[in-house]
């Protein structure tokens, strides 16, 4: 698979893994929970490179996958992943909150 490719599953089982939430189906959340990091995983395996590749969803349609687009990069793209962040947690909802959140500790991948 190419680094595009990776990000799109990455966006997919985001989305995914939200619509489940919401309809109350963890199984189904977690399914894809794990398939977006074993996707992150694979763009971590292409260094700078795959990681940098990621910040394209930072602009993504959806406030659920620009926030945890932003979550994922804030070790390597700490500022813009921030402000990402910062925008998205002002506004409401489940994305709203987690990004409020996760803006404050960044994940150890």
């Amino acid at each position: 698979m190419s680094l595009g490719e990776f990000v799109e599953a990455f966006a997919h089982h985001t989305a995914e893994q939200t619509d489940a939430i919401f309809r109350g189906d963890a199984k189904t959340g977690n399914k894809h929970a794990n398939k977006r990091i074993a996707a992150f995983k694979k763009l971590c395996a292409h260094g700078d490179a795959g990681r940098d590749a990621l910040a394209v969803l930072f602009k993504h349609h959806r406030m659920d996958v620009r926030a945890m687009a932003a979550a994922y990069l804030l070790r390597h793209r700490t500022a813009e992943a921030k402000a990402v962040l910062a925008d998205i947690s002002k506004g409401e909802g489940l994305a709203a909150f987690g990004a409020a959140e996760a803006r404050w500790t960044a994940p150890r991948w």
